[in-house]
């Protein structure tokens, strides 16, 4: 069996589940240009977030002129490594993307818990999904633009030239209105606007710390989140 359909047929092991239904673990979600990054990185500085490492078989990038470092941005590994890894069920999820492996392995989360600090990393709804069939704790946040115009702004600062941010946005406006019907379809989501950065990232963390104090400000939000989706349906890409 190749290691394509071994991904594909992948399911994490019994002591993995038992691990994340052990653990903290917060999953920010959100369309490109939503600022979960950001929100990630500046939850990131407070110690009771730990970052979840994820390893891969691509080679380090280079953005904006800094190399990403191993074991700090992702555990670089070769394809016979998370062939292995695979086999003997170290991950928790993983992917095959365009030939390039993605997972989170067990030891990275048992880290985590290990430290009895909140795992916080950014995955696509998929991803969530995975989560959740092994632990109803897991929380879920999705990061919304607070408006199409916005985001399109926000999403364009990504791009060298605007022909290349054209030439992209079709796919990304695509993938937007998947992500928002999946989570707007699906009660587990906690949605937070960021139209500011700094009440974003204080309401993410209360939302880690108490989910459950949550629950009664979350139906306004899923309704602005619905409109959101309705207008960037009505947008042509």
């Amino acid at each position: 069996m190749d290691l394509e359909q071994k991904i594909t047929d992948y399911a994490a092991s019994p002591e993995a589940a038992e691990l994340v239904k052990n653990t903290k673990i917060v999953l920010l979600v959100g369309i490109s240009g939503a600022g979960k990054d950001t929100v990630k990185h500046r939850l990131l500085q407070k110690p009771i977030f730990s970052d979840v490492v994820s390893h891969t078989t691509r080679a380090p990038r280079s953005n904006n002129g800094v190399t990403e470092i191993e074991d700090v941005d992702y555990h670089f590994v070769d394809l016979q490594t998370a062939e292995r890894m695979v086999d003997n069920h170290e991950f928790i999820e993983v992917k095959f993307v365009h030939g390039t492996v993605y997972g989170t392995s067990v030891a990275e989360v048992q880290r985590i818990h290990d430290e009895n600090k909140i795992a916080v990393t950014d995955v696509d709804v998929q991803g969530v999904a995975e989560y959740k069939n092994m632990s109803d704790q897991v929380i879920a946040i999705f990061i919304l633009p607070p408006s199409y115009d916005v985001w399109r702004e926000r999403l364009s600062h990504r791009y060298a030239s605007a022909e290349e941010f054209e030439a992209e946005f079709p796919r990304r406006h695509e993938s937007a209105i998947m992500e928002l019907e999946k989570a707007i379809a699906t009660p587990y989501y906690h949605f937070i606007i960021n139209d500011d950065l700094e009440r974003t990232v204080r309401v993410a963390e209360e939302i880690a710390r108490k989910p459950e104090s949550m629950h009664h400000k979350d139906v306004e939000i899923r309704e602005l989140a619905a409109h959101l989706l309705e207008e960037i349906k009505s947008q042509h890409a």
